[in-house]
């Protein structure tokens, strides 16, 4: 068996711990939907105090906030590049759920938010998401910048002092993924290996759907 060092146990807690917070705070936030139609677990509601607020550059150096994806849905996941597992296995997902939509991936914004802008700098974002997806969107900013983002999405995210780790710490976070309204609203919380890519593409036709037979 391999031996789990003390900054790697102190990393697992600290994932555990954020999940489990995560998890906490959005099943009091959140009520069950028709999703469990599907055969699969999804939570929405409108009422929750999730919001797309942020003022952050994006990986082509632009300064960006919600207005600018106004009118489109947003799909939303916080993480870092240096991330191992759970970074590059959410976003080859999001990747997977994009191209499902087919043209209907013109009216998603998929955000990939970084916790670690003190390495992720625009630059670094523009290779490492356009990896997964020609579509994908990085976005950084300051420390500041990226603690009022993760504070309206209500993302988990703490950096652990690692010697072990490429800049000497590791970032623990959450790995939620936001499915935002076009207004910015909050409409549904989603986990990667909870669903399939083509239910999760599935879920956000059907509401894609019935915003368009509002208009």
């Amino acid at each position: 068996m391999t031996d789990i060092t003390p900054a790697r146990r102190r990393l697992i807690k600290a994932l555990w711990a954020g999940s489990i917070i995560a998890a906490i705070l959005v099943a009091a936030l959140v009520m069950p939907g028709t999703g469990a139609d599907h055969g699969h677990r999804v939570s929405y509601t409108g009422e929750a105090d999730i919001r797309s607020e942020f003022r952050l550059v994006d990986h082509h150096g632009k300064t960006v906030t919600q207005g600018d994806f106004a009118g489109r849905w947003q799909l939303v996941f916080f993480g870092f590049t240096q991330c191992p597992d759970i970074c590059p296995t959410t976003l080859a997902y999001m990747g997977g759920v994009l191209d499902l939509l087919g043209a209907e991936a013109g009216r998603v914004a998929p955000l990939f938010v970084t916790v670690d802008p003190e390495h992720d700098t625009p630059e670094v974002l523009a290779e490492y998401v356009t990896a997964f997806h020609p579509r994908l969107l990085g976005l950084t900013g300051s420390e500041a910048q990226i603690a009022d983002a993760a504070e309206a999405f209500k993302v988990y995210h703490e950096r652990l002092e690692n010697a072990d780790a490429p800049h000497g710490y590791m970032m623990a976070h959450a790995g939620h993924i936001y499915l935002m309204r076009p207004d910015g609203a909050f409409e549904a919380v989603f986990i990667e290996g909870d669903q399939p890519p083509e239910a999760l593409a599935e879920e956000i036709s059907m509401r894609i759907a019935k915003e368009a037979s509002k208009g």
